[in-house]
């Protein structure tokens, strides 16, 4: 693997797991190389996504609950959240990146966990105040987005809401990442999750973002 074309690599990564029939599989050979230092994680800040920064300054404190981070990878968008009084839980399904997040944040109380969101914690479902969802999505096959999409939405408590943000698109690409359209975002909202808001954030050419929230409304008395 070469770390001097990151996007390359995971594409090739990618492209070698689902031909092994394990779509997931090579986050586990990233993460592992790269905190070996022989490769570099794409998307990789060192830094909380800042959208989601932007968006959890304008919440209110009664906000604050129990929050589920999917896809976490080195843990800096899960740290953030826990330093603002969020309960968090953040999860991925390769074990390095989990080690490597524990590692760069030893006294985050946000709790680091190898789980897979194909096949999560039954206990998890309805459970959460607030679940991220961050680029996991569309660094998935295309034929498993249905599937990803009911799991991510079926986290959301009542009450609760789903921020999932992501790289725009319409254009068939040579992914991974493979964009969203608008249409891909509004399809999470399964099982009665709601559209709150949708925004297109208008970024360099070719990285534009999708900042979209849902809820589920509270259960009726």
């Amino acid at each position: 693997m070469t770390a001097q074309d990151p996007d390359k690599d995971v594409r090739r990564l990618s492209g070698e797991a689902i031909r092994d029939g394990d779509p997931t599989g090579w986050f586990e050979r990233l993460y592992a190389d790269a905190a070996q230092g022989q490769a570099i994680v794409p998307w990789d800040r060192q830094a909380p996504h800042p959208l989601l920064v932007e968006w959890i300054e304008r919440q209110p404190a009664s906000s604050v609950g129990r929050t589920l981070v999917v896809g976490s990878g080195l843990g800096d968008d899960a740290a953030f959240l826990a330093a603002q009084g969020y309960r968090v839980i953040a999860f991925d399904i390769s074990r390095s990146a989990i080690e490597s997040a524990r590692r760069r944040f030893p006294a985050t109380p946000a709790d680091f966990r190898v789980a897979d969101l194909l096949n999560p914690p039954t206990e998890w479902r309805h459970h959460f105040d607030l679940v991220v969802e961050t680029y996991t999505t569309q660094s998935l096959p295309v034929r498993l987005r249905p599937t990803v999409v009911l799991h991510v939405g079926r986290f959301v408590a009542p009450g609760g809401k789903l921020l999932v943000l992501a790289v725009a698109g319409d254009a068939p690409v040579d992914g991974p990442p493979w964009p969203l359209s608008r249409a891909d975002i509004e399809s999470y909202a399964v099982e009665g999750l709601e559209v709150l808001s949708l925004e297109l954030v208008r970024n360099s050419p070719g990285m534009d973002h999708w900042r979209a929230v849902l809820t589920r409304p509270s259960a009726v008395p």
